[in-house]
This record gives C-alpha cells, sequence and structure tokens, in this order.
C-alpha cells in the first residue's frame, strides 16, 4: 500500500486475528492495524495524516520514505572504467549508473 510517498508492509496474525501495518523506509516508526481488511487501508491513510499532522504541530520535518541520495563506494579502477563510459556517452557518471540500476530489473 502506497498512500502520499509512504509505502506500508502488511503481516496477518492469526492467533491475534488482526493485521497490523508498519511504514517502511523511515526512521519514525509509523504503524498501524485492522481486524478487517476491507478498513486496512483507511487505517493506512488515517495513520500517515496523524503522522503528518503531528510533525506540523509540534514544528518537525516528517521523516521522508527516501531521499533520492544513494551512496555507493566503488574500487578506484571500477570509478575510473564508469567515468570513462559516461563521459563516452556525454552523460554525468551518476546518470550512467542510474540508467545500468534501471536496466537490471
Amino acid at each position: 500500500m502506497i498512500y502520499k510517498g509512504y509505502t506500508a508492509k502488511v503481516t496477518y496474525d492469526e492467533h491475534a486475528e488482526i493485521f497490523h501495518g508498519e511504514v517502511i523506509g523511515t526512521q519514525d516508526v509509523i504503524t498501524f492495524q485492522s481486524d478487517n481488511a476491507h478498513t486496512l487501508g483507511q487505517e493506512f491513510k488515517k495513520s500517515i495524516d496523524e503522522y503528518l499532522s503531528f510533525c506540523k504541530e509540534v514544528g518537525k520535518a516528517p521523516d521522508k520514505p527516501f531521499s533520492g541520495k544513494f551512496v555507493l563506494r566503488l574500487t578506484p579502477e571500477l570509478h575510473r572504467k564508469l567515468y570513462i563510459q559516461a563521459a563516452e556517452h556525454q552523460k554525468s557518471l551518476n546518470e550512467l549508473i542510474a540508467e545500468k540500476l534501471v536496466h537490471t530489473n
């Protein structure tokens, strides 16, 4: 489930007969639950809206699921090889690596 850029992971606890959801990709803990699959999505949205309202109320920037920044450590040889490939195709190193990652699916 995705809402306002936040993604939830849901599990079912068969002993408690309840769905438990958790927003993934954030440092803040955002959870929700429902005993009904039909209201699970509503509870997720409600939890996100409450989280965003709380952040606004206390003057805190909400934790964003992903910033778009990704630190990658390479050997100097691979760094040089990728840099040369990027230059040959008149692209930035970032553009080249992003394209390679997209095409690995």
